[in-house]
């Protein structure tokens, strides 16, 4: 059975969920998650640096549930917390690193940097027969046509054979993805592209190095403990525990996380803003861990650059058939959009449901209550109702709607919280949090039937005046 790490994160909490206006999420880290860390903190704790500080990795001395580790934390700008830190597979690396000039280049940067001269190619050649076809004088033009038609089995023999050729080169590059066991097309190297996720790496912390959160900052000491934890809790995993992950709190409003391929962790205090519970957080971690885990950054440029590479021959194709530039330019466009629609936005999609779904075994393993991840996505939906930002099919996006994804993961929780089980995590304490919100939410139409903004005739969206119930 897979090793399982006990944490109590819901025994000793009174229940925190996303109530209030969006002006109220820059809030919740003093309001939600607050209340959600406040576990019992046993006396006697001594929880150690390791001897080796510049290694930047911290053990603890204690062997006890890491529930009992953390700390009452109070989110705010008065005060931080005490450092408490279990034995994580954490480096904490606040420096620059610069590529090495004479350092070749990922082949994945390779294909990228080449791309755009592959399709000026297929243009030129494209065009070049074009034109070609045009000088030719009318009989040759009927000899030509005479012969295709006296070869056309050869003809069909080496357009066959080209497939075969592309069939041969997919199958023999599928692998299996890790956990899950599904077939995948993989390309690139492994080495090769968290050589490209370092130079990835460096691009942000340039771009990020004014908004950095220090280690002291209590804001960064969550997502740490959240990161550290389930990474512990799921290091029987060979690919979690490989990698070092490298926390990074960024000070921007953006809601979003990401996590490179080589284990740097990017949190956006936006994301600490708008969930409403350390559940939630844990779950969108897990999330983002998947990712890399499973190595889906490296999975998504191999399906792009096979596809883009099949795209060369109907690219030739297009600009060879047109008869003008200017169509040839619209068929381009729209074989682009078909590509982008047909294969890389679902691809996308499946994405990101797989890694819904090993996020949430991941929290699971960490005895995270796994019920609160599907209402983080009704409060993101009902978030954007309430700012009046546009609905857009999910077919225009990468990611799954926020309905969807909510579905998706209460169609996964059953089977998580069989997992939760099998861990001996802690009895899940209190209502489900997904009933809470939907009370709420049905509390908050109530309230807010007829209910208009004094003087006020027409209301900002992105300032609703509409009050939530708070618990």
């Amino acid at each position: 059975r897979n090793r399982c790490q006990s944490l109590d994160l819901s025994g000793n909490t009174r229940n925190c969920f996303l109530t209030g206006n969006p002006d109220s999420y820059r809030n919740l880290i003093d309001k939600g998650l607050r209340c959600l860390l406040d576990v019992p903190h046993p006396s006697g704790q001594e929880v150690y640096r390791n001897a080796n500080h510049s290694s930047g990795r911290f053990f603890s001395q204690s062997s006890q549930p890491l529930g009992e580790k953390i700390p009452s934390l109070l989110i705010s700008s008065v005060g931080q917390p005490p450092c408490h830190f279990a034995a994580w597979n954490i480096q904490i690396n606040r420096s620059f690193h610069t590529s090495p000039s004479l350092q070749a280049a990922p082949v994945p940067l390779f294909w990228i940097i080449v791309k755009p001269a592959q399709k000026l190619f297929a243009i030129i050649l494209g065009r070049s027969i074009r034109n070609w076809w045009k000088a030719l004088p009318p009989n040759k033009r009927e000899l030509f046509k005479e012969s295709a038609r006296e070869n056309k089995w050869k003809i069909l023999l080496g357009v066959s054979s080209l497939g075969v050729v592309f069939i041969m080169f997919y199958f023999t590059h599928l692998e299996e993805t890790p956990i899950t066991g599904r077939a995948r097309l993989l390309v690139f190297g492994k080495e090769h592209f968290r050589e490209l996720s370092q130079m990835e790496y460096d691009m942000w912390m340039e771009q990020f190095k004014s908004q950095m959160l220090p280690e002291t900052d209590a804001r960064y000491q969550v997502v740490e403990r959240v990161v550290g934890h389930l990474s512990e809790s799921n290091k029987d995993i060979p690919q979690v525990s490989a990698l070092q992950w490298v926390i990074h709190v960024v000070d921007e409003p953006g809601v979003n996380a990401f996590v490179l391929p080589n284990g740097q962790v990017f949190v956006f205090t936006g994301l600490l803003d708008a969930v409403s519970d350390i559940h939630q957080l844990s779950f969108i971690l897990g999330h983002e861990i998947a990712h890399a885990v499973l190595e889906h950054a490296a999975e998504k440029a191999s399906l792009v650059h096979f596809l883009d590479f099949l795209s060369l021959i109907f690219l030739t194709m297009i600009w060879a058939i047109c008869p003008r530039d200017s169509l040839a330019v619209v068929g381009q466009w729209i074989q682009s959009k078909l590509q982008e629609f047909m294969f890389d936005r679902p691809y996308s999609r499946t994405l990101e449901a797989e890694a819904d779904k090993v996020g949430l075994q991941f929290a699971a393993k960490a005895c995270v209550d796994v019920r609160a991840s599907s209402v983080f996505w009704q409060q993101m939906e009902l978030a954007e109702a309430i700012q009046g930002q546009p609905k857009l099919p999910e077919w225009l996006s990468t990611h799954p709607s926020h309905e969807n994804r909510a579905e998706h993961l209460d169609r996964l929780i059953p089977e998580a919280l069989k997992i939760r089980e099998s861990c001996n995590c802690p009895s899940l304490s209190g209502p489900d949090p997904r009933l809470i919100f939907k009370l709420n939410m049905q509390h908050l139409l109530e309230s807010s039937k007829g209910r208009r903004p004094p003087n006020s005739t027409k209301q900002d969206p992105s300032k609703p005046k509409v009050d939530f119930p708070h618990t």
